[in-house]
């Protein structure tokens, strides 16, 4: 059997293995286990969702099975990930859990779980809960009579976590005569994310805010900009804020519609706090993904950086082994730990609107700040995922692309933890050396495993 826990949770098209609504029960019953601890209150877990059309199927049977191991569900609708973090901490629950396939079509589904501190399962943790599950070890007698857990459902979870944001925002600054545009994807933002920009005082365009199941991430949201570019140049707005199905990340558009990287906000990010002395340890935190200008742009500043692998979860453990408090991906994921446990695009957004007020420049001015090295990234889909170092004819071809680059650029192949892919990126000096090498890469995992 393959292991159930990838790098975001367990994840899936929702309805077959393992995102069926027998795997989402037993994964309410072990973390309901998991999430006891010794005292005298009944225990709770808060549970959300995107808006999949798969998310009310399995969040009946999650709350089920937490409900069959004598812990009470607490339900919050719609609403994106770092929501439901925040929940936990300010309500007090023993954890929450997310039902969301993020920046995925919407036949996947996903069910990942948060601890009671608002972070994210650690490895060992989840290792358990998959231990649980597959040595069968969650068995009868289960509580019956009174010690059944109960369902509640929280009423304003939209307005608590749209305070929470409000409250990252410096006190001193507002948005009023900032006009904005808001691409929620048909995702868990739709209501909270105009809500929040507009109460702080802009003037809020919202599109793809009207969820039905089937159009979440549908060429929309932080994957796709082209709707958000055209808008922003059609209403002369100052910025277009674009983020994925669960809310976790951000990718901005500036006032002439380019689209700006993870990596571009985080460097007008990463300005704003070294200026105001926020910048803790004088640290921040990338993946391997992050481009390499980013790198020089933070060595101009006098600014450290640690270098993790790809995934939210990881930078986040870097960040808080090192003590940074700020660090985040190129794909728009970007964790400001002086305001959340989490990834949050909302609060992301916050902190580059407040770039923006603080220095009384446009997005496209501050953005000049980083200059991007040309990067070709292409995505194979696969059927299996053997050792890359497995592929001998693959290792020749990345020894020579190296070889060729030399100092001037750098190949990363890797697959995605959350899909079947494999993810050939290439940085170098120009655009036609690395769209051939990256062509070249590519064409050899198509022929070993490609499907």
């Amino acid at each position: 059997m393959e292991k159930l826990f990838g790098t975001d949770g367990v994840r899936g098209v929702a309805n077959t293995y393992p995102m069926t609504p027998e795997m989402a029960m037993q994964l309410g019953r072990a973390t309901a286990i998991a999430c006891k601890t010794p005292k005298s209150q009944r225990h709770r877990i808060v549970v959300g969702n995107d808006t999949r059309l798969s998310g009310g199927m399995l969040e009946s049977a999650l709350t089920a099975g937490i409900c069959s191991m004598g812990v009470d569900v607490y339900v919050a609708g719609h609403l994106p990930t770092p929501g439901i973090a925040c929940l936990i901490r300010s309500m007090g629950m023993d954890a929450g859990v997310v039902i969301s396939a993020s920046h995925n079509p919407y036949q996947d589904n996903g069910i990942k779980i948060i601890s009671h501190d608002g972070f994210k399962l650690s490895d060992s943790q989840e290792d358990e809960i998959e231990r649980m599950i597959t040595s069968g070890e969650i068995r009868e007698p289960l509580p019956t009579g009174r010690e059944i857990g109960t369902i509640h459902q929280i009423q304003d979870a939209t307005e608590r976590y749209a305070a929470f944001c409000k409250n990252t925002f410096p006190k001193e600054l507002n948005l009023t005569g900032m006009k904005l545009v808001v691409d929620c994807a048909n995702g868990a933002t739709y209501r909270v994310a105009p809500a929040v920009f507009s109460e702080l005082g802009a003037d809020v365009t919202p599109i793809h805010c009207n969820p039905d199941g089937k159009n979440i991430n549908d060429q929309c949201g932080s994957q796709h900009t082209n709707d958000l570019a055209i808008k922003v140049r059609e209403l002369g707005a100052d910025a277009g804020l674009a983020f994925d199905g669960d809310g976790d990340r951000l990718i901005a558009v500036d006032e002439t519609g380019r689209q700006l990287t993870g990596d571009h906000i985080l460097a007008i990010c990463c300005r704003l706090y070294k200026d105001h002395g926020w910048l803790k340890n004088n640290l921040v935190v990338m993946t391997v993904m992050s481009n390499f200008g980013f790198r020089l742009v933070l060595e101009a500043m006098g600014i450290e950086y640690e270098v993790t692998s790809v995934g939210d979860r990881y930078v986040l453990e870097m960040m808080q082994s090192k003590g940074a408090i700020l660090g985040g991906e190129a794909s728009g994921h970007i964790i400001f730990l002086n305001h959340h446990t989490s990834g949050d695009g909302i609060i992301s957004a916050l902190q580059l609107l407040a770039a923006m007020r603080t220095q009384s420049r446009s997005l496209s001015g501050l953005s000049q700040i980083l200059k991007l090295f040309p990067q070709k990234i292409i995505n194979v889909d696969v059927n299996s995922k053997p050792p890359l170092e497995s592929m001998a004819d693959l290792q020749e071809s990345i020894h020579a692309a190296e070889s060729e680059l030399g100092l001037q650029g750098r190949v990363l192949i890797r697959y995605s933890g959350t899909q079947s892919m494999c993810r050939v990126m290439v940085e170098g000096p120009t655009e036609e050396i690395i769209e051939r090498l990256a062509a070249q890469l590519a064409a050899i995992i198509r022929k070993n495993i490609g499907k």
